[in-house]
């Protein structure tokens, strides 16, 4: 696949920050409540600016197979915050100012690299839409989720966890995934009449 790294000529200023594109956007629901969980909304919702390397609902998909665990599983963990993070560069780094072999540090504490030598990647993720302008900093979409070396996948009681806080279970995002659009606008029917 080969991604063409542009700029608009006559773009419009931005209106959301990266949460409000985020939980507008439903290929994101899954980071949205990796994000509740993990209390990065306030943080994202910040002055910023940042750059988001934003996950899909499909990429989460693969690492809970990768990782043998459930979406419940995944968003226990103690290192979640960790994960995400490192989704996160300061500052506003365009399509553009990307080059090939590019090492950024994240917010977690870790590097991320970029190679451009043929579809560009981010690690071992794809980035497969760029310059998703915010108020406060920009999105790039990408394939797989990046997983930081200071990730320790942990076993945890899930009788004591809580969920997101929308009051959404952790799951529902999942299953939103899973079953498809027309059986997700009855889960949404049931849910609201319970």
């Amino acid at each position: 696949m080969l991604l063409v790294f542009s700029i608009p000529v006559f773009a419009a200023e931005p209106t959301d920050d990266i949460v409000d594109i985020a939980v507008g956007n439903p290929d994101f629901s899954i980071l949205v409540s990796a994000l509740q969980k993990a209390e990065l909304v306030e943080t994202l919702q910040g002055e910023g600016p940042f750059t988001v390397f934003a996950p899909t609902n499909d990429a989460f998909a693969k690492l809970l197979e990768a990782l043998d665990i459930t979406a419940e599983e995944l968003l226990a963990q103690p290192d979640l915050a960790k994960v995400l993070t490192y989704h996160v560069v300061a500052g506003k780094v365009m399509s553009g100012d990307l080059t090939d072999g590019l090492e950024a540090d994240t917010v977690n504490g870790g590097k991320v690299k970029f190679d451009l030598s043929g579809d560009p990647k981010v690690n071992d993720a794809n980035i497969t839409s760029v310059d998703i302008e915010a108020t406060n900093g920009v999105i790039h979409v990408i394939d797989t989720v990046l997983v930081p070396e200071n990730f320790t996948l942990q076993e945890v009681d899930m009788e004591e966890t809580v969920a997101p806080e929308t009051g959404i279970p952790a799951s529902f995002p999942f299953l939103l995934t899973a079953i498809g659009t027309a059986g997700a606008a009855m889960l949404v029917y049931k849910k609201k009449e319970a």
